[in-house]
């Protein structure tokens, strides 16, 4: 269970989903995506707590790219809670350029993150399973290689104690959904 306190430090860590267009210049440009989303509600819900939200998701970037930049862009801010998306970059890479990442190397950046977080931080770690949508098609073929990471995600919040938040169940139950009411406009 999260738990945010007045005066906490929400860190937004991931790819280009958590990037979304933010700012590199103003800390208090959150993008279009879903950190804005969620500070804006949370400040909406609970004014009086004056959380703090920052986001440091950088488009392309994998697990090793986060670990390289995990000082800077989360240990040296001092959150008290980091929410991390990474994952679909790992996987992508294998298809769009021969540039795999093994579901043994995520891991192991990955867990080289949560460590630094839990040992340094102490902080709260939420982890974002990372997910792809069943389109376009040839999606389907990357199920080989994400669903291992997937897996790593799921083992490592689980190890770590981090909230789990199960995106890639969640948007192929809402992709089914969406179809199934798709399906009779097609006939």
């Amino acid at each position: 269970m999260i738990e945010i306190g007045h005066e906490a430090t929400v860190l937004f860590q991931g790819d280009s989903i958590t990037d979304a267009g933010r700012s590199r210049q103003d800390d208090n440009d959150l993008g279009r995506g879903y950190p804005a989303l969620v500070a804006a509600w949370y400040a909406a819900l609970h004014p009086e707590k004056r959380v703090r939200f920052i986001n440091r998701g950088i488009s392309g970037n994998r697990a090793k790219d986060l670990r390289g930049r995990w000082q800077s862009d989360c240990l040296d801010l001092h959150p008290t809670l980091v929410s991390i998306l990474i994952g679909i970059n790992d996987t992508w890479r294998r298809y769009d350029s021969g540039d795999p990442t093994s579901a043994e190397e995520y891991e192991s950046h990955f867990r080289a993150i949560l460590e630094l977080v839990r040992d340094d931080l102490h902080a709260q770690i939420m982890v974002l399973e990372p997910f792809s949508l069943p389109v376009p098609a040839d999606r389907a073929t990357w199920r080989v290689d994400l669903d291992p990471k997937i897996a790593v995600a799921r083992a490592l919040a689980r190890e770590f104690g981090a909230t789990f938040v199960p995106l890639d169940g969640l948007f192929a139950a809402a992709a089914a959904e969406r179809f199934a009411r798709l399906a009779p406009e097609r006939k």
